[in-house]
């Protein structure tokens, strides 16, 4: 069956169109998303503005129409930290209800770090052992945990990339004082989780998620995206920490002509490495893997766990 996963995120609303049934590997299809940087839209109260509504259901009602132009006969839409935290989120569900008729289900922290550890258990299979699972994304830092597909223990930090770059770090190239500011503030953030993870046991395995870890791979050597999705990627901190104090002194302009930045994503990278580099060295990780699959994904196996398997009919010899 065709699926499509519709995610409104912090940074873009992204429709991800997969090839699936139970007991088989999801086939991506088409992927179709724009760019609205919700998290970065809210106003003074906290809520999205007129403007980014009015943006958002002309976006959704596009992703819809392409969805039903590649032939996804289910539709799995959810939005994540940027919808979840505006104080007029229920205005704006229902207004993106009554406008494009989709129903978006707004996931926790916990359950977006829940669905984005199902992802990477499957990616790497259960040889991989105890999992640690990082993923940033643009409103909030996800960390998992465990052995199983359900983690043993799972968190979700206000640490996203375009949420911190809007709010700590306004200057084009920014002022050292906020980075270090920024600095001290993700890092005691993330320090009130590493016992209760500490706690599980050392991982077998520390593997990352995202945009944001995928382009910081890549600046410090990784493979590039078209060398295929099975070529192993890591994410090194000895080279992230080389790379940080470099970041933070070049304009948004000079971080785009980086290898594997891309444009939309350039003035959130500071802010994303800053969290990176905390995550790997409060957790005593000299490197994580990258993993091609996250929350979308996720969202698809957990779906499709709860299908019946149908088999393929025997026909009897004649």
């Amino acid at each position: 069956m065709r699926l499509g996963v519709l995610d409104v995120g912090s940074n873009t609303v992204h429709l991800l169109v997969m090839d699936a049934h139970p007991g088989a590997r999801p086939l991506p299809a088409h992927s179709h998303k724009a760019e609205l940087r919700l998290a970065q839209l809210l106003d003074a109260r906290g809520a999205i503005g007129a403007d980014g509504v009015e943006l958002l259901v002309a976006t959704i009602r596009d992703a819809v129409q392409a969805a039903e132009d590649k032939g996804v006969e289910e539709l799995l839409p959810f939005a994540t930290s940027a919808v979840r935290e505006a104080t007029n989120a229920d205005e704006v569900l229902a207004r993106v209800r009554t406008e494009t008729g989709v129903e978006l289900r707004v996931l926790t922290g916990e359950e977006e770090a829940r669905h984005t550890f199902l992802a990477a258990r499957r990616w790497f299979g259960w040889s991989a052992g105890k999992l640690l699972v990082l993923d940033i994304g643009g409103g909030s830092l996800e960390i998992a945990y465990g052995i199983d597909e359900d983690p043993d223990a799972a968190a979700s930090l206000p640490l996203g990339a375009g949420r911190l770059t809007a709010g700590w770090l306004p200057g084009d190239p920014v002022d050292a004082s906020d980075v270090r500011a920024l600095r001290r503030h993700v890092r005691a953030q993330i320090a009130r989780t590493v016992g209760e993870f500490s706690r599980l046991g050392g991982a077998d395995r520390a593997v990352a998620t995202s945009k944001t870890f995928k382009q910081l791979a890549r600046l410090t050597g990784a493979a590039r995206s078209g060398d295929g999705l099975y070529v192993q990627r890591e994410l090194k901190r000895e080279s992230l920490e080389a790379w940080v104090p470099k970041l933070a002194a070049m304009t948004t302009a000079e971080r785009a002509g980086l290898p594997g930045v891309s444009a939309d994503r350039a003035n959130q990278l500071l802010a994303g490495a800053l969290v990176a580099e905390a995550a790997l060295d409060l957790y005593g990780l000299d490197s994580v893997e990258i993993c091609p699959w996250a929350l979308r994904e996720g969202v698809i196996l957990r779906h499709l766990d709860h299908l019946p398997v149908s088999h393929p009919q025997s026909h009897p010899t004649p």
